[in-house]
């Protein structure tokens, strides 16, 4: 057992086993999976299928379960050298002890996952565990990867996937259930300190991936902000908040230094490592690459055909064959078989908090004091204000239970509106517990400022609004929107729709934000009037105000929250 080596053995290890993988120009090291997200399908809890409505997943067997766990158990004895990583999840009182057992071809992830994670001390007991083997596919299951999660002894095993996101998430899902356990509630949400005309006060953002939470989380704000944590938080019943990891997991597409200098600076630095981020044959990298040319292609040929790809498709568009418009649609998205002439979005990034500017005093956080959840809004009916904020905690709670986005490259090539409570996939008991403990929680956190932000688009996506079809909410947008709800000087107005506040376009007192967004942003309603689609967004009102009250009728969430919601 190779118990917690150091950054530069696991460096050496990751390029010799956990292959392809390939030294950058920054000196760095960027590894290229086969799976390019987390495989939610088949990810199950441990118990009889009666069970599952106790459940936000899918259970097994657990005598199938069982045999699984001998197969990779047998698989790591048999192993001549193993990665063991401890690590704390979170500071002071309330940390938790997490254990990470890896095989070697998993050298990639178990130094990322050194990095997240706090340093073991003398009094370190394994709370949680995790099993980690990417290289060993068992057969008999689909896909042929499994997840299988032990609520009862708080282990993970990981059997397949060579992604980064379930050794993180194998351990955060586990800490959502210990949480909750003990009268907390875990939020996807990352949070930073933010100073205002000389106030300070804690700011939580939550939100699924490819919604901007990290950027969010890392832009400035106001006369200056730290950041605390990238995603997740953990909120208690004594009114104070817990962090839990001990760095930054960025999503890197569309990453330029002039709009979020801070991702991008620790994503160069020689500390981070990367993964499925595309790389130049100079060893520099493109942060927006979309659609590969045949030379490409072929400088990625070997990596390509080892992550899965079909030779003959490689060889068939390197050698002129089949082109581009062949097999990539008008978004982007690629036939089943033609992945790899499209390079993901969802590249990612790992950087330790050392190397990210102007991080908080993890020992002197303020209070929290605003909470919001992102949308990002995209199609035809794309319609969420800008900013809206909520009246009271029930109204919170029924929105974070919606959690309602346009899904993103991390969901794979499915697109359209997706809905997931709190946006936290990885909670894995009734999604509708959120929501209660929410509105629990929230009365012992005075004075809480809660909002939702759409950072998507209004009327419609990215081929609409280079058509001059639809806007986009830009990050300068988003900045100015956050700034404007934390400095208290916004004057709101009712939603005669929705029953939550919106900025009120036509008051004096907002000028200074409209100079900043446009009033179309703020007020969607305003933007369809103008394109004589007004019709559209009445129709928008009435379906997603039934769609909104079935899905939480759906998660048996309380009546008062869904009244809160849909007013009625």
């Amino acid at each position: 057992m190779l118990a917690n080596p150091t950054q530069e053995k696991l460096r050496e290890l990751a390029l010799k086993y956990s292959t392809p993988i390939f030294k950058t120009y920054y000196k760095n090291v960027d590894k290229i999976t086969v799976f390019k997200a987390r495989q939610a399908q088949y990810t199950y809890i441990i118990d009889k299928k009666e069970n599952e409505p106790k459940y936000s997943m899918k259970t097994i067997d657990p005598e199938l379960g069982a045999e699984l766990i001998k197969f990779q158990q047998d698989y790591m004895k048999n192993q001549e050298e193993l990665i063991q990583i401890d690590g704390y999840y979170g500071l002071g009182e309330k940390k938790v002890a997490v254990r990470w057992i890896y095989s070697l071809a998993a050298a990639n992830v178990a130094a990322m996952q050194q990095i997240l994670s706090f340093p073991p001390d003398e009094n370190f007991k394994p709370q949680l565990t995790v099993y980690y083997t990417p290289e060993l596919r068992p057969q008999n299951m689909p896909g042929k990867v499994a997840m299988l999660v032990d609520l009862e002894n708080f282990i993970t095993y990981v059997i397949g996937s060579d992604y980064f996101g379930e050794s993180k998430k194998g351990a955060l899902r586990m800490l959502n259930e210990l949480v909750y356990q003990k009268g907390g509630l875990v939020l996807h949400a990352g949070a930073k300190v933010v100073e205002i005309e000389g106030k300070r006060t804690t700011l939580a953002i939550l939100g699924l991936s490819g919604t901007g939470k990290t950027t969010t989380t890392f832009v400035k704000h106001g006369d200056m902000s730290w950041p605390i944590q990238d995603d997740m938080i953990s909120l208690w019943p004594d009114g104070t908040i817990n962090i839990t990891e001990n760095g930054c997991f960025a999503k890197t597409f569309g990453l330029k230094e002039e709009t979020e200098p801070v991702i991008y600076k620790g994503t160069v630095h020689p500390d981070a490592w990367l993964e499925n981020v595309y790389m130049n044959e100079d060893g520099t990298l493109d942060f927006s690459k979309e659609v590969l040319t045949p030379k490409e292609v072929e400088f990625y040929r070997e990596a390509f055909i080892e992550t899965g790809a079909d030779p003959k498709n490689v060889d068939d568009y390197i050698s002129g064959k089949i082109k581009a418009e062949d097999v990539v649609d008008k978004y982007g998205i690629p036939k089943d078989g033609w992945d790899f002439v499209v390079w993901t979005q969802n590249g990612r990034s790992v950087i330790p908090m050392s190397r990210i500017e102007n991080v908080a005093d993890f020992n002197n956080i303020p209070p929290l004091g605003s909470i919001g959840i992102l949308n990002r809004d995209e199609g035809k009916d794309a319609a969420t204000p800008g900013i809206v904020r909520f009246v009271n905690g029930e109204q919170a709670a029924g929105y974070f239970m919606l959690g309602e986005t346009s899904k993103t490259s991390a969901a794979g090539k499915e697109r359209g509106k997706t809905r997931v409570p709190f946006t936290q996939p990885f909670f894995p008991r009734k999604y509708s517990l959120q929501a209660d403990r929410f509105t629990e929680l929230y009365k012992v956190f005075p004075d809480l400022n809660l909002w939702m932000m759409n950072t998507g688009y209004v009327g419609g996506d990215a081929v609409d609004e280079k058509e001059g079809k639809a806007l986009k909410v830009k990050i300068r947008h988003s900045k100015a929107l956050v700034e404007a709800v934390l400095s208290g000087k916004v004057k709101w107005v009712k939603d005669p729709d929705f029953g939550y506040e919106v900025p009120d376009v036509d008051a004096p007192e907002n000028a200074f934000l409209l100079e900043q967004v446009p009033k179309e942003i703020i007020k969607p309603k305003l933007f369809f009037e103008k394109q004589g689609r007004l019709s559209e967004y009445e129709a928008w009102v009435k379906k997603i105000k039934q769609e909104r009250k079935e899905f939480l009728e759906h998660h048996g969430v309380d009546p008062k929250i869904i009244k809160a919601v849909v007013g009625e």
